[in-house]
């Protein structure tokens, strides 16, 4: 059994150098590369005022909000997500998040893939890239097998 607390995880922080409000602490506690074979989690938290940038997975995603309150942006449609609320995002549509709430939005998404590939709208630090992914995915080797998604 391949098992986690998420209170232990070790989350790396993400953003965007010229927007303060994208920031993201984020773990994959569950992919490819610790035995998964055909799904992956993510797991991420906002603090209030911050979010999640606009990208499309390369697999569908369902989001279950453990904590807090979201927008979400799916496409050209726009909602909010509480505690205890679920959403599919389908494979390849662009989607963000945004905390709305005073406290910290706490957020897991189940993959239907074991590897996923995350294209952002702009790139992510600190790898300085829009494509990342499950093993972490150089945007070069998307370009050079026409894979990167613009």
């Amino acid at each position: 059994m391949i098992g986690t607390q998420i209170g232990e995880l070790e989350l790396m922080e993400v953003w965007y150098e010229d927007d303060p409000t994208m920031r993201v602490r984020v773990n994959f506690p569950f992919f490819v590369g610790n035995g998964t074979m055909s799904t992956a989690v993510v797991y991420f938290e906002l603090e209030p005022g911050h979010r999640l940038g606009t990208h499309t997975d390369s697999a569908e995603e369902i989001l279950l909000i453990l904590e807090g309150t979201a927008e979400v942006s799916l496409g050209d449609e726009q909602g909010r997500l509480s505690a205890g609320e679920m959403a599919l995002v389908p494979a390849m549509v662009p989607h963000g998040l945004r905390n709305v709430g005073d406290d910290t939005v706490r957020v897991v998404g189940f993959f239907s893939s074991n590897v996923v590939v995350s294209t952002f709208d702009q790139p992510m630090m600190p790898f300085n890239q829009r494509v990342v992914g499950t093993p972490p995915v150089v945007e070069e080797e998307q370009v050079a097998t026409g894979d990167a998604g613009s």
